[in-house]
């Protein structure tokens, strides 16, 4: 079975457009090949709380340090820890990749 990565689960598409900018920008966790197939997500789609300046809400962007407590309350990161079960990669893990 695929497994929905961030911008599916967000329904908001790779790319971030916001009134206040001018364009639109492709999120990190999109562009993001050093954990592709991580948690078995393309490019870094199912490790977006490990990837700085994701662009899943204001409120979650930012330094990984500075966002984590946000990621770790999303409703995606809990997702993807029930689906990848003993499989999920943790953290640290994650971070020796990028």
């Amino acid at each position: 079975m695929q497994r929905l990565n961030c911008w599916e689960f967000e329904r908001r598409g790779k790319e971030s457009c916001s009134l206040n900018k001018t364009g639109c920008e492709t999120c990190p966790a999109a562009k993001e090949s050093r954990v592709n197939g991580v948690n078995n997500g393309i490019n870094g789609g199912r490790a977006c709380w490990a990837i700085n300046e994701t662009l899943r809400s204001e409120k979650a962007r930012g330094a990984f340090a500075s966002k984590l407590e946000n990621c770790l309350s999303c409703g995606f990161y809990a997702l993807v820890q029930i689906e990848e079960g003993r499989d999920f990669m943790p953290i640290k893990e994650i971070l020796n990749k990028l």
